[in-house]
């Protein structure tokens, strides 16, 4: 075990971390010019001078192998475009093609979907990516990338963050993105291959952190077992097996929750417009409002109309799923901007346009317990 540990490989790893952390924690506080000047940029930097200093020295500190980003060099064009191969035709009669082919974009869509509900969250517009355009776009790009030999292609939730944080709000920043990718690899691949892949683990250990650091097991332990075992289930069957597996079993024990909630309260949704010249619209919800309902619910919220009055009542409901009440904590946001007047009528009120439902309801209203 002791044999297999590349001591240069851990150093360069401690190194980036460090410099990762006192960016974040310490010096963007101190100046304007560490804002504009990305950590994780700083990082890799520091991370080829490593390389440049021992390389070729014999040092155990010495980085090589597949310790190393590999991209491949090409003397000159014909070389580069030589790596582009086209399809192997005489295989679509084998099975096993389409075993693989399937599993993949089952696994490929399932990630994109994820990522695209992570990015939305963090999202400081609360802006709703349109799932349906975004499978699309994935699928025409996985074909043109298999035409020329590349990998599959699916939304990534490290490189979403990272656009996020650093100031990213179009799509025109993962164009740009992937351009730069593309020019990178066409004229500085040998500085690529210079670039510690512990460097990188340092970045995507900081950005994973950040996105699911401790606190956040503690807030969804503390929603309650509804919440929290799903959760668990899922974390744990991805670290173990693998993410198709784990989303499986995470959803199948959301799937029973949802049954046995199901089993003693029934659900419906119901909408009434009221409308009289001044767009007055009801939503009432039902005894038991699920993340099933959650599609069509967040699709007849943004649907509304401008200067609309809408009144929320949730008088009969006796368990409010986390993902509803997501949901309305982002519609506020939209609301605002549309001139939307949300009354909420509850047990417990009736209040105009709450500062947040999930403070609003508290934890009972997961459990069952309004």
């Amino acid at each position: 075990m002791a044999d297999a540990i590349a001591p240069g490989v851990v150093l360069i790893t401690a190194i980036s971390l460090t410099i990762l952390l006192v960016w974040d924690k310490v010096l963007v506080k101190k100046h304007k010019f560490f804002k504009l000047v990305p950590g994780p940029l700083v990082a890799v930097v520091v991370g080829v001078i490593y390389q440049l200093f021992f390389e070729g020295s014999g040092s155990s500190l010495e980085i090589t192998g597949n310790n190393l980003v590999t991209v491949p060099v090409p003397d000159n064009a014909a070389d580069f475009f030589g790596q582009f191969t086209f399809p192997d035709f005489s295989q679509m009669a084998n099975m096993d093609l389409y075993i693989v082919a399937v599993t993949i974009a089952i696994v490929a869509s399932l990630e994109t979907l994820l990522s695209v509900e992570a990015t939305d969250k963090l999202d400081p517009q609360k802006r709703v990516t349109p799932t349906n355009r975004e499978l699309v776009a994935q699928g025409i790009g996985n074909t043109f990338s298999g035409l020329v030999g590349g990998l599959p292609i699916t939304q990534v939730i490290v490189r979403s963050t990272a656009n996020v944080m650093n100031g990213g709000k179009t799509k025109l920043s993962a164009i740009i993105h992937g351009f730069m990718l593309l020019i990178s690899v066409i004229l500085i691949p040998v500085f690529l291959n210079l670039i510690p892949l512990g460097v990188l683990a340092a970045v995507l250990l900081i950005i994973g952190y950040k996105l699911a650091n401790p606190k956040q097991f503690i807030q969804m332990s503390k929603l309650g077992k509804t919440q929290f075992l799903p959760f668990v289930v899922t974390v744990v069957a991805i670290v173990v097996t693998d993410l198709l597996v784990g989303i499986l079993l995470g959803l199948a024990v959301g799937i029973i929750t949802i049954l046995i909630n199901s089993y003693k309260n029934s659900h419906f949704l119901h909408m009434e417009d009221k409308s009289n010249g001044f767009h007055n619209i009801k939503m009432e919800f039902a005894e038991e409002v699920t993340f099933l309902n959650k599609a069509a619910i967040q699709r007849e919220l943004y649907a509304l109309p401008e200067n609309t009055y809408l009144t929320l009542d949730v008088r009969k409901t006796k368990s409010l799923d986390l993902d509803v009440l997501e949901i309305l904590d982002d519609f506020s946001i939209t609301a605002e901007n549309k001139n939307i007047t949300i009354n909420l009528i509850s047990d417990r009120g009736e209040v105009e346009n709450p500062p947040s439902y999930r403070e609003f309801f508290g934890v009972d209203v997961f459990e069952g317990a309004h």
